[in-house]
């Protein structure tokens, strides 16, 4: 049978194992928070709302500079749901 480094049996060493009680806590997957990217979603995927050339910044049409600002506000509104989540899952951890 094949042997860890101390030695030991590999196949009952794991069944040995102890649980780990300060694994991190795992919800179900679900965080109200998560409902912000539909602000982007919706923002980006429609293009109604960007599909024209005026007001143009920086002499770049609308089209574009828009879709790169939301570039940005997207990497924003995930941080700000990663740390949300984050914030919860810890809360919950501790009220357990």
């Amino acid at each position: 049978m094949p042997r860890d480094a101390r030695g030991q049996d590999m196949v009952t060493q794991t069944h040995k194992t102890p649980l780990n009680n300060n694994a991190p806590f795992r919800s179900n997957g679900w965080s109200w928070w998560y409902l912000l990217f539909i602000i982007q979603c919706v923002a980006v995927l429609w293009p109604p709302f960007y599909n024209k050339a005026e007001p143009a910044w920086l002499g770049m049409p609308f089209f574009y500079w828009y879709q790169l600002l939301w570039v940005i506000i997207g990497a924003v509104l995930t941080a700000i749901v990663y740390f949300a989540v984050q914030a919860e899952e810890r809360q919950s951890a501790r009220e357990r």
